[in-house]
């Protein structure tokens, strides 16, 4: 529910509408950037292959230049000077192990370093050529000519009739010939190395840099001049391959640089093609939270505590702030709003109170009339009593007059009460005894009352059965229990949260069989209890006498009236607390 709850909010809303709004961008911004990852891919795959076949033409020139030289100091190099001018030659070029002088039969004459014996020379192959008549021969180093790997370029050498008279040779090292990896055009990170035709490496800047060599790479990069292949190096990475041929089928360039990958492109590119417009989405949706938080989100949190505050009941507050601090004009028409909401609710209010105070008057009126009306009535009875003569007639008047009496005291205590929806019980029943005791014609009464009463406030339509019932049980007392020296009676009204309980007890003789029976003051009180939902229960009290009574269900309690709302802490500024800080 938290989560639909801020999902539903405004500044979501907002920044929902503005990605969606910029999405086009970052979707153009990201299409931009592969075709640009793309493109630089195969640019670096093409610098790649072609640095590879560069290097391969570079090396093969600076052999056919060491061939050249070779050339140019065949003539010279001969007799007892042969050796010192080798030897100069080799300190002025690092690129060169040894430089050595072969006679016709492939006997080292003389060399710039020394060279271990190597019997059969006339058999090698790169020798065997030169005597049938190749100007230049390049072919791998014979093992036991340098401490590392070299490649041996020769010149044939002819006397002055122009037979063979031997070869001029020259060890290049392997590593003068391969690419300089500082080369500005290679591919970052890209390492170099020399093979030869089993895929050997014979110079190499990283090993673990180079991934194995394809099967059938070496046919490849010889009939294409050049082949590009990717795998996983040693060091776990993928990596490009570019090959290219050296030396034939003897010596091979491979150059290996790291794979392009996506994050490593934009570690390369990062803002013109993708975290610019990435930045400008970000910033965006940054400024809608901003801008709906300062402009929208604070203004309707304030709008709803002073809702908040309406609702409890408290008119004065007026969202006067929202127009003094500049709010949105939409804002500032909700609140103006609100508070002709609020005016016209104290209007109401106090058109409403007016109303119900004149009905309230007008109700105490009519209770009022009514009151004296029943008096009348009883006045009329009480002066139809004294004209009877027959006792039984008169004792009818006298209890039809009595209930009269009380209905009239009912009214009384209505239009004297502060609320005419309820009575006060424990006040009604001490005037009703009271009443309902006292002698007839100002005669005083021989019959003494006790009133125990808790208190309870009830409303009228459950106050006239009650008070219907004591007159029934409380005449029934005076007329049966006690003869001319009267007596007590006593009156308990009590109040539990189940049920309220009337009992009316005397001590007298009276008969609770009798008054059990089916006569019209049982009937009477038996009907008034159905009116309260109750029951009746009569019969022979602990002291004597008899004991009636009334038991029905406590009524709900009365609701207090609302309180004056008190202003929630927190608004802006200090709203509320009246009309001009809010």
């Amino acid at each position: 529910m938290a989560t639909r709850s801020r999902l539903n909010t405004i500044r979501f809303r907002l920044g929902l509408a503005v990605a969606l709004a910029l999405s086009p961008v970052l979707a153009l911004g990201a299409l931009q950037s592969w075709t640009d990852f793309r493109r630089d891919a195969q640019a670096q795959t093409t610098s790649l292959t072609q640095a590879a076949q560069r290097s391969a033409v570079l090396a093969r020139a600076r052999i056919q230049a060491s061939g050249a030289l070779l050339e140019t100091l065949a003539p010279q190099v001969v007799g007892f000077q042969c050796a010192p001018q080798l030897a100069r030659l080799l300190d002025r070029d690092a690129g060169y192990l040894n430089l050595i002088r072969f006679d016709a039969i492939g006997r080292v004459q003389c060399a710039a370093a020394s060279v271990p014996a190597q019997p059969g020379r006339r058999d090698a192959e790169w020798f065997t050529r030169l005597r049938a008549g190749a100007p230049l021969v390049v072919a791998s180093v014979p093992q036991g000519f340098g401490p590392e790997p070299a490649v041996l370029a020769a010149v044939r050498s002819t006397d002055a009739q122009g037979a063979f008279d031997g070869a001029l040779a020259s060890i290049i090292r392997l590593d003068s010939l391969k690419p300089d990896t500082a080369d500005p055009t290679l591919p970052p990170g890209t390492e170099v190395a020399l093979t030869d035709g089993q895929g050997r490496l014979l110079v190499v800047t990283r090993a673990e840099a180079f991934a194995p060599l394809p099967a059938d790479w070496s046919a490849n990069a010889g009939a294409l001049g050049g082949m590009l292949f990717h795998g996983e190096a040693p060091d776990g990475r993928d990596r490009m391959h570019a090959v290219a041929p050296l030396l034939g089928k003897d010596i091979y360039v491979v150059l290996s640089a790291p794979k392009p990958g996506l994050l490593f492109w934009a570690r390369l590119n990062p803002f013109a093609s993708m975290i610019l417009p990435l930045l400008a989405w970000l910033a965006a949706w940054a400024a809608v939270t901003v801008v709906s938080e300062r402009v929208v989100i604070r203004w309707l949190v304030y709008l709803e505590r002073v809702a908040a505050i309406y609702a409890k009941g408290r008119f004065s507050v007026r969202p006067v702030q929202a127009e003094a601090e500049g709010a949105p004009a939409e804002i500032q028409a909700l609140a103006h709003a609100l508070g002709v909401m609020a005016d016209a609710i104290v209007q109401r209010d106090t058109s409403l109170r007016d109303s119900l105070a004149h009905k309230d008057a007008l109700m105490r009126e009519i209770h009022h009339r009514v009151k004296n009306n029943l008096q009348v009535i009883t006045s009329l009875l009480n002066m139809q009593q004294r004209a009877l003569t027959d006792p039984a007639a008169r004792a009818a008047m006298s209890d039809t007059r009595q209930r009269i009496t009380a209905l009239a005291l009912i009214y009384r205590a209505l239009y004297q009460s502060p609320d005419l929806r309820r009575v006060d019980v424990r006040q009604f029943l001490e005037e009703l005894v009271a009443h309902l005791t006292a002698g007839e014609g100002g005669r005083p009464s021989n019959i003494r009352t006790q009133l125990t009463a808790d208190d309870l406030e009830i409303d009228p339509d459950k106050l006239a059965p009650l008070a219907l019932f004591a007159v029934e049980a409380i005449s029934n007392a005076r007329k049966h229990a006690y003869g001319e020296d009267g007596g007590m009676i006593l009156v308990r009204f009590s109040v539990s949260p189940q049920e309220v309980v009337l009992e009316i007890a005397d001590q007298g003789r009276g008969d609770a069989g009798a008054l059990a029976g089916t006569g019209v003051g049982r009937t009477l009180m038996s009907a008034f209890a159905r009116q309260l939902r109750g029951r009746t229960e009569i019969g022979p009290g602990p002291d004597g006498g008899v004991t009636a009574k009334l038991i029905f269900p406590a009524p709900e309690a009365p609701q207090a009236p609302d309180q004056p709302a008190t202003e929630p802490p927190g608004l802006p500024n200090g709203e509320g607390g009246n009309q001009a800080a809010a």
